[in-house]
This record gives structure tokens, sequence and C-alpha cells, in this order.
């Protein structure tokens, strides 16, 4: 599997990986503006993940909020995790 399994859904605010004969693996995010503390800048919140049962334990989860996280540093965003999964990538 490689980046280019990962499929951009803007119109869903969603990155996800086709499976076959099953829902696709998924990262879901909001995008919001943060005009308190950085006016302007956009602020990408993570808000869930979903790998279907049958494909868990493979490291598609971890791919999709991998992917996630260096799309939103190419666009400056500020990011935020609502989903614990993603929160673990995001601590420094």
């Amino acid at each position: 599997m490689s980046k280019s399994d990962i499929i951009h859904e803007p119109e869903n605010k969603r990155f996800i990986i086709p499976l076959d004969g099953a829902d696709p693996a998924e990262l879901n995010y909001a995008i919001s503006t943060d005009h308190s503390r950085d006016p302007g800048r956009s602020v990408v919140d993570f808000t869930r993940t979903y790998v279907p049962p049958e494909h868990r334990n493979k490291g598609l989860a971890e791919k999709l909020v991998r992917h996630g996280i260096a799309w939103a540093q190419d666009r400056d965003c500020r990011m935020e995790a609502s989903c614990s999964y993603a929160a673990k990538f995001l601590k420094t």
C-alpha cells in the first residue's frame, strides 16, 4: 500500500483507503478558523478514524493520520484531534 492508495474527499472532509469488499478505512476532519489565537489561520480537527474490523491491526489508521497531518502541515493549518487515536500523533 502506498501513499497514492489514500484518496482525499474534500467534499466529505475525509481521507479514505478503499478496501476490497468492505467499507473504506477513513479519517474524518473538520476545518474552522481560529479568530482568537491566530486570526485567519485554519484549524483542522481530526474527528474520527475508522477501519473495518477485518482490516484492523494492519497500520491503516496510522497511515491515514500521518497523511492527514502532512496535508494539514502543507497548508500551514493548526491541528487538533477530538479523535483519541489521532490525538496520540499530535502530542509532542
